[in-house]
């Protein structure tokens, strides 16, 4: 990356009244309470500590200022934890506390008078979350590929929403190049004759050959690809970052993904 290239950002707190666009009060008064508390645990994969509402709604935040900065001409990713595409309007799972790119998707279209939010959510787990939030709001297409079977157990082929969910499910262990291939396809057909003001990203690393988690084959460079594709429809792109659990191959991918942000095809 060439020295001054990038600009750092420290994310400000998403407000109430982003946050209530996804998420209910009560919902967010629980999470800060229980965090006030001093933290508890809400399942199996999911715990809050005392900083952890805090760090969620600066996570949301952060979804927030690299929206607005992509609107403005400048890509972005916004690198965040906790993650949140599993989250729901009113239910912490797999992480995830606050849905960072549904609160960025609306303040997209209610603050910044965009139409159309294309999310393209390439985490190798399905955003069960994010889906479930938008699936009947057509100024929004979802497309996920995600790993089947795997946590959470959604994504099916034949949950579409309103005709606004495009899902991707594959088996773990093929060639790298098949994986590109069905995203960039599946991109494809939610973009006909539906050019999206905004694409947001929900970067999910843990798509990466070699994560723990699972058993992708991605490397680096095919995220690259799919960035410099989309480039293409000519609608401002940023990145939210959601899993990934090997720190050096997510650090990695998210230099090959912001150096396509940055130098296009």
């Amino acid at each position: 990356m060439e020295p001054g290239l990038l600009q750092w950002a420290e994310a400000r707190a998403a407000t109430t009244e982003q946050l209530t666009r996804v998420h209910p009060g009560e919902y967010l008064n629980r999470l800060e309470r229980l965090a006030n508390a001093g933290g508890g645990v809400i399942d199996a994969d999911t715990a809050l500590s005392s900083k952890s509402y805090v760090a969620a709604i600066h996570a949301a935040g952060a979804a927030i200022q690299a929206t607005r900065a992509a609107a403005a001409g400048q890509p972005a990713l916004a690198a965040v934890r906790p993650p949140g595409h599993h989250a729901t309007a009113v239910q912490a799972m797999g992480f995830c506390l606050i849905n960072n790119v549904a609160v960025a998707a609306y303040e997209a279209l209610e603050a910044l008078s965009m139409s159309r939010v294309l999310i393209v959510d390439w985490d190798v787990h399905h955003g069960n979350g994010t889906q479930a939030i938008v699936e009947t709001d057509p100024r929004i297409r979802y497309v996920s590929m995600h790993q089947w079977p795997l946590y959470p157990g959604t994504g099916a082929r034949d949950e579409t929403g309103v005709g606004n969910v495009f899902n991707v499910p594959l088996p773990g262990g093929l060639p790298p190049e098949q994986y590109v291939t069905e995203l960039l396809g599946a991109v494809e057909r939610a973009t006909e004759a539906w050019t999206p003001d905004l694409i947001l990203i929900s970067a999910g690393f843990d798509a990466m050959a070699g994560d723990p988690l699972a058993a992708f084959t991605l490397r680096p460079e095919h995220f690259a690809t799919w960035l410099q594709a989309w480039r293409r429809l000519n609608a401002p792109i940023a990145l939210v970052l959601e899993g990934g659990y090997v720190p050096q191959r997510v650090a990695s991918a998210a230099v090959a993904s912001v150096e396509a942000l940055a130098h296009g095809s």
